[in-house]
């Protein structure tokens, strides 16, 4: 007896079909979760790592790497105004506690990092230094920009930044990575030295280093050096820019006990989440460009502050005189906010100054935050509190 073989109907491959799209549709978040929390974890780790070289600095300086190297030996013997002087980041201070020696051996400390005979170093990436959450284009700052003719290639970038302290308007350079000198009473255009600032021990750490920020991430700017583009505050790219802040705050003016919705620590913050939806960024080619060249008022290159919430555009203060450096960018100054960011749902990872991480939520209360960036002004904080 003959049979005949019998295929499958239209109606059961579109049943077929359905049932492969649910198992899918269910089945890719799954698979998005889990990759999130392996980039996640990356970073975590890649911020222990530089909590741990932190920690083998200190062993052997006594000290905390501060912000900036500044000013080079060679630049400070120019005389040329400080507003042109680099130094250089933090980044390099801790490369020998990371394995990187050889990048470390490529620098000459005595030459401005923005010489030719730096390129060596200043494009040699670490991946350490990177988030693996950042998915913007890492080719920012070409070497032909400082005038190298002969070389190509593109300056080194990082995500992780260094706690440059609280609210301004509290007090300047409380943070743990903070700079040797204070810019406050200097200028662009000034030619010399003043306002030394102590370096940061342990022992300095008075809130304890289980309560004090030491490293953080950030995301690096969207455009290329030396592009124009037009980023919007609750844009894709907002986390990215350099935004005006609608109310200024001015330095020193909030006493720690007086920490009221009207004060103006708090005010330049809330001015800062609720920037109007139209007000374009003043710049959006700038946040973390290149990682070696470095410069006390120059905080978007290697800072955060623990002012304005995580995850809140970054802002400038309009009283701040170091908003825009001698060659026509900006930069965040001393007195504004230069936010911690991250691709990461819900907040951003912090490595606090005992070498452990900590996930902060954006929903952080604003004052636990600015705690949470002091190094000495006595603020209890619970650690069910972030």
């Amino acid at each position: 007896m003959k049979h005949e073989r019998r295929g499958f109907t239209l109606i059961e491959l579109l049943v077929v079909i359905a049932i492969i799209a649910v198992l899918i549709a269910l089945l890719l978040p799954a698979v998005q979760a889990a990759r999130e929390a392996a980039r996640r974890a990356q970073c975590v780790n890649n911020l222990k790592q530089l909590g741990l070289a932190a920690q083998n600095y200190v062993s052997s300086n006594s000290s905390l790497p501060p912000q900036t190297s500044w000013p080079t030996m060679a630049a400070n013997a120019t005389g040329n105004p400080l507003g042109y002087q680099w130094g250089f980041n933090w980044y390099y201070a801790i490369l020998p506690f990371l394995e990187q020696t050889p990048v470390y051996n490529a620098v000459n400390f005595y030459l401005s990092p923005m010489m030719p005979q730096q390129i060596t170093a200043a494009t040699m990436k670490v991946s350490t230094l990177l988030c693996p959450d950042e998915a913007a284009n890492l080719q920012l700052f070409p070497v032909s920009a400082i005038g190298s003719t002969g070389y190509s290639g593109y300056f080194a970038v990082s995500n992780y930044v260094g706690n440059y302290g609280g609210p301004a308007a509290i007090m300047p350079y409380s943070g743990t990575i903070i700079p040797e000198y204070n810019v406050e009473g200097m200028s662009t255009t000034s030619t010399s030295l003043t306002g030394q600032l102590q370096i940061v021990r342990l022992a300095s750490i008075t809130d304890g280093t289980s309560n004090t920020g030491l490293f953080s991430e950030r995301l690096i700017a969207y455009s290329p050096y030396g592009s124009t583009s037009t980023v919007y505050p609750n844009g894709t790219n907002a986390l990215r820019a350099i935004f005006q802040g609608t109310y200024a705050a001015a330095p020193n003016s909030v006493m720690i006990g007086t920490l009221t919705t009207s004060n103006p620590a708090m005010l330049f913050a809330q001015g800062c989440q609720s920037i109007p939806a139209t007000t374009p960024a003043l710049w959006t080619a700038s946040v973390g460009m290149e990682m070696i060249a470095g410069h006390p008022a120059y905080l978007t290159l290697s800072s955060y502050s623990h002012w304005t919430a995580p995850n809140t555009p970054p802002c400038q203060n309009s009283i701040d005189p170091w908003n825009v450096g001698p060659t026509g960018v900006g930069y965040i100054g001393p007195y504004g906010a230069p936010t911690a960011n991250s691709l990461h749902p819900g907040g951003v990872n912090v490595c606090f100054c005992d070498g452990s991480v900590h996930f902060i939520k954006n929903s952080v209360n604003l004052v636990t935050w600015w705690a949470l960036g002091s190094r000495g002004m006595g603020e209890v904080v619970s650690s069910d509190s972030y």
